[in-house]
């Protein structure tokens, strides 16, 4: 069965960062949106990847995606090799998307750099009818890019304002990240008082470009075509 959407994050929180809202607008229009971690987010400073995949649970629930899985790859070491390509291509040709989200390609986090190269470099293998596996090839739609850290010129933002709470409530799921205890607990930029700010004043700051609350920036590398010059089609 295909599925409207599928997201890819490198780690447990980043989907959530950069596109949670969006998620949880399509989830209440009723489209099929899966969710998959590439990591377990094993080189955290703070939270075992145990307490990540269980908080990453929580937060697919918060947000209403039919599923969420996780392929394991080394956190610190994803790369474009054949076992890395040919994993997130399983993923692709078994739930079939009309979409494809992964990270934009330029961030501050290497991980997020590496795995946007690698998910692209699926989804064009994915269609591919001689590159053999299990599944039937597949060719989504489109693939798009969203933001993780750093923000950039967007092709077109997606008002989330009526969603935002959903937003919010799946980043308080990862409490190990944004809020850990303890005396093993450490300070990172997730837990600085600024991060959370810094998150919303970014979408705040798309939705205000676009006359909204809240908006989350998506690129696409295809030139978007409209049916015309008319902002509201009849």
């Amino acid at each position: 069965m295909s599925i409207d959407i599928l997201v890819f994050g490198p780690h447990p929180d980043d989907i959530e960062i950069g596109l949670g809202g969006t998620v949880a607008r399509h989830a209440a229009a009723g489209h099929q949106v899966g969710l998959c971690d590439l990591t377990r987010g094993e080189l955290s400073s703070n939270g075992t990847p145990e307490r990540r995949q269980s908080e990453a649970a929580e937060a697919a629930r918060v947000l209403g995606a039919a599923w969420r899985e996780n392929l394991g790859w080394p956190d610190g070491g994803i790369a474009a090799t054949p076992p890395m390509i040919r994993s997130a291509v399983d993923v692709i040709r078994r739930h079939r998307p009309r979409t494809i989200a992964i990270p934009y390609w330029d961030d501050r986090h290497p991980d997020h750099v590496a795995a946007s190269f690698v998910l692209r470099n699926a989804a064009f293998t994915s269609a591919l009818r001689r590159y053999l596996t299990d599944l039937d090839p597949w060719r989504p739609d489109w693939v798009c890019y969203y933001f993780i850290n750093d923000g950039a010129a967007a092709s077109f933002v997606v008002d989330v304002s009526a969603h935002y709470q959903r937003k919010r409530d799946a980043l308080d799921c990862y409490r190990s990240q944004f809020a850990p205890g303890g005396d093993e607990a450490v300070a990172t930029r997730l837990t600085a008082a600024t991060f959370r700010p810094l998150i919303e004043s970014r979408d705040a700051q798309f939705g205000a470009l676009a006359g909204v609350a809240f908006a989350e920036g998506i690129v696409v590398r295809e030139p978007v075509s409209r049916p015309g010059l008319l902002k509201h089609a009849p």
